[in-house]
């Protein structure tokens, strides 16, 4: 069945946190109307998500057949592997300001461009990898700001441990977690193979003993697109 497609296009938003313009990618619904609101998706590995995960066509799909509410989806993209690294991961000397970026700048922007319910549990974070990573340090930092956070095989170190597991404001984040079986030797932009699916196990006890509105699976498959895009209609049906 042919759907309707929505539009898709580019805007740039200079951030003093990051002390640089920030292209991003926009998805507006086939039916987007002014006099609706929509809730938000905000995707770090934004370009990956909209070319490798389709989740532009997803959405036309599932909001044509009203499995999905009305929403737009913003990606980020990195621009390279060293910036996404700089941005992305927990030890990154620009980790900081990006989160504060996705709260402080892209979020005020979003609300006054676009018609959005302007409240946590409608606005949700998305990524894969280290921009799962992203998306939960942001979620824990501003669970008023982000009431929702998919997490497709996160990296999961001694920081995010740490941070889970001083957060006193579980009912606050609805979090989907996925990871693979075969998630034992990833090869990381260091070039280290890293085993992923072992913390990503002990974080996933932590939101359970926590209380967090939580679902969890673990996939037969590997750290690659060939498992993520699959997931990635459960995931938006799920949280939206």
């Amino acid at each position: 069945m042919e759907y309707t497609k929505g539009s898709i296009k580019d805007l740039t938003i200079h951030s003093k946190e990051l002390q640089e313009d920030i292209q991003i990618l926009v998805y507006l619904p086939a039916n987007f109307s002014p006099l609706y609101k929509y809730s938000l998706l905000i995707a770090s590995d934004g370009r990956d998500y909209f070319q490798l995960g389709r989740i532009g066509r997803l959405a036309d799909e599932l909001i044509q057949n009203k499995e999905m509410e009305n929403t737009i989806i913003i990606g980020v993209p990195y621009k390279n592997i060293e910036d996404r690294r700089r941005k992305y991961h927990p030890k990154g000397d620009q980790h900081g300001a990006y989160i504060r970026f996705l709260a402080h700048e892209l979020v005020p922007f979003l609300d006054q461009e676009f018609p959005t319910y302007q409240m946590g549990m409608g606005r949700a974070l998305i990524g894969d990898s280290l921009a799962a990573t992203v998306s939960l340090m942001t979620a824990l930092e501003y669970p008023h700001t982000f009431g929702k956070v998919i997490l497709q095989s996160p990296y999961v170190n001694e920081n995010v441990i740490s941070n889970i597991t001083k957060f006193n404001q579980p009912h606050l984040v609805s979090v989907y977690h996925v990871i693979g079986k075969e998630e034992t030797e990833v090869k990381t932009s260091t070039d280290q193979n890293k085993d992923f699916l072992t913390p990503n196990r002990e974080l996933s006890k932590i939101f359970k003993d926590k209380g967090f509105p939580y679902f969890y699976e673990e996939f037969d498959g590997n750290h690659t697109w060939t498992y993520w895009q699959p997931d990635l209609k459960r995931a938006l049906k799920q949280m939206f």
